[in-house]
């Protein structure tokens, strides 16, 4: 038994319609499913939203609920801002750079791309200030199998010591053979 893929993912955002505009068109996603209601189904509360629902090609969804009575929404104070993001992986570089022609073209600010080794990205934010991240893996299959070997170490490293030094090191050694 395993988990097959992602079903979709929520977050909150400022203006539905903005957001599904957003997505339309610098990500290709497209509206599946908007659900309006007054009540929270799993709760019981009382609190009006909209749940849109913007599909991928594997059919797995980006997903955003609007609350018009709920306080302004505000990044969390304890997190930088490169940490909290949705990575989505497009078919190859030129796809990625494609995408950062447009995002650009339309007036968003893009960092990158940037080469991790394993993948390379590029970084933007939505109209709600979600942090997105469009990333291409690397074709390298040696590579992929080097990062999967050190992956239990790194972690095991982390969680003794809490310090990045070590790790690094383990990093180059899976990126440089």
């Amino acid at each position: 038994m395993v988990v097959e893929r992602l079903h979709h993912v929520a977050y909150r955002c400022t203006d539905a319609k903005e957001t599904v505009d957003f997505y339309e068109r610098f990500l290709d996603l497209k509206l599946a499913t908007s659900i309006a209601e007054n009540v929270v189904p799993s709760t019981g509360e009382r609190y009006p939203h909209i749940h849109v629902f913007l599909e991928m090609a594997d059919g797995g969804s980006v997903a955003f609920f609007e609350l018009p009575e709920s306080d302004e929404m505000v990044p969390d104070p304890n997190t930088p801002d490169w940490v909290q993001h949705l990575a989505l992986k497009v078919e190859n570089y030129e796809a990625l750079m494609s995408y950062k022609d447009r995002l650009e073209q339309g007036g968003q600010e893009v960092l990158g791309p940037i080469d991790h080794s394993f993948c390379k990205s590029i970084y933007f934010h939505d109209p709600s200030g979600h942090r997105l991240e469009l990333t291409t893996d690397a074709e390298d299959d040696e590579l992929r199998a080097k990062l999967l070997s050190s992956a239990h170490p790194i972690l095991d490293h982390w969680d003794q010591h809490r310090v990045a030094p070590e790790v690094d090191a383990l990093h180059l050694t899976a990126r440089d053979g």
